[in-house]
């Protein structure tokens, strides 16, 4: 089955047409698109990605053989030893009766081979025609639609320094971290979710993102914009909007507006910080973030919603989805730390612990906004939060 490129994938957002790039621009798809997706640059690359999502299936539990051999094998060796695998009981005390059994072994090696050899695959095909991607992004950086910023000479802070979900250079440390972060990002969605290669997740997490009660939403900003997806979904939703994404990453900004050319989106990014975005205060009448916090230390996560709060006018609204956390977060079982463990030590989720160890709610509380709680989720797994800075 071909699980990254299936053409069901243009069913979400079938009026989309690929519009045209200035002649003067350099725009590379040497294999085409599939809707509003370019094609990885090589067939064999293509091949062997789809060949990951679907070995990623394989091993996940209730999707493939190996992920359910690898569940009845967790949960006998729980039992085996008194232990109840529904209930939350911390890592610490089942890991040493898990970590050399061999069933577990083989499916957490697929799971990090499969990681790390799509990381590999796709950054490969990058580099080898990296010529002719840096010329593309070199063409857009001071066309239009939209506009670029980079900042060189920003100091990267230690939280962004970190290889992220095992991202070869991270965010920060790969000329083309935005092309590489982009498709290995399909891979999880088509693994988990039913692709994602038209933006739909995107699209559908914007259509259900709150707006002001006075209806006014002229600026918008994307804390920690990553690759833009969502900026530019939330640009199409609010075509009249002045539309800014913002990421640490100077590369996943560029990417981010090369791409915002190629759809002809218009939308501004720029290399900046979350916690010190540059903007006037009471600026911008809706922010958003997506999966952000639990990739930067609480201190930063402090820092970022008091500079959301400046940034805000009254009666603007916040929201940021993450995880859930607080009141919010479900019951645990055995399994489920298990794989937030793993997520943490091996997928290098540094943060993540941290984040899920505090009621992201009450910090946003605590820094000036009202808070509700009652609203439905723009995604499914996110915590519900919608901040308010009061009129």
């Amino acid at each position: 089955m071909n699980y990254l490129f299936k053409a069901s994938a243009v069913i979400d957002r079938p009026k989309y047409v690929k519009k045209a790039v200035p002649a003067s621009l350099s725009d590379v798809e040497p294999r085409g698109t599939i809707g509003r997706m370019e094609r990885l640059p090589r067939l064999d690359g293509e091949s062997l990605v789809d060949f990951f999502t679907g070995f990623m299936v394989y091993g996940l539990p209730g999707r493939g053989a190996l992920g359910n051999a690898f569940a009845a094998r967790f949960k006998a060796i729980l039992e085996d030893n008194g232990l109840n695998p529904k209930d939350d009981i911390p890592v610490e005390r089942f890991l040493h009766l898990v970590q050399d059994d061999h069933i577990i072994g083989s499916r957490l090696q697929a799971w990090l081979s499969t990681i790390q050899l799509s990381w590999k695959t796709i950054q490969d095909g990058f580099h080898e025609k990296a010529d002719d991607y840096f010329a593309e992004m070199e063409g857009a950086d001071k066309a239009g639609p939209g506009t670029l910023e980079l900042n060189p000479d920003l100091i990267i802070p230690a939280y962004a320094k970190h290889e992220i979900h095992l991202q070869p250079g991270g965010y920060v440390g790969d000329p083309f971290s935005g092309y590489i972060n982009y498709y290995y990002a399909n891979i999880f969605y088509a693994a988990f979710y039913k692709g994602n290669t038209q933006d739909q997740v995107q699209a559908d997490a914007v259509s259900r993102i709150p707006t002001p009660a006075d209806g006014q939403v002229q600026r918008i900003l994307d804390m920690g914009c990553a690759t833009g997806r969502l900026t530019l979904a939330v640009k199409e939703r609010f075509p009249k909007s002045e539309v800014w994404g913002i990421d640490v990453g100077g590369p996943m900004v560029r990417f981010a507006h090369t791409r915002g050319i190629d759809l002809g989106i218009e939308c501004h990014f720029a290399q900046r910080l979350a916690e010190d975005t540059k903007f006037p205060d009471n600026h911008f009448d809706l922010i958003i973030s997506s999966i952000m916090h639990h990739e930067v230390s609480a201190a930063a996560t402090d820092d970022i919603v008091a500079e959301a709060f400046r940034v805000l006018r009254p009666g603007g609204v916040y929201f940021p989805m993450d995880h859930r956390t607080g009141k919010q977060l479900p019951k645990r079982d055995a399994a489920t730390n298990f794989f937030v463990w793993l997520d943490h030590h091996v997928n290098n989720e540094v943060w993540r612990p941290e984040f899920e160890s505090r009621d992201f709610a009450e910090v946003i509380r605590g820094a000036g906004f009202d808070v509700d709680e009652n609203v439905r989720p723009a995604r499914f797994g996110n915590g519900v939060i919608l901040a308010t800075k009061k009129a």
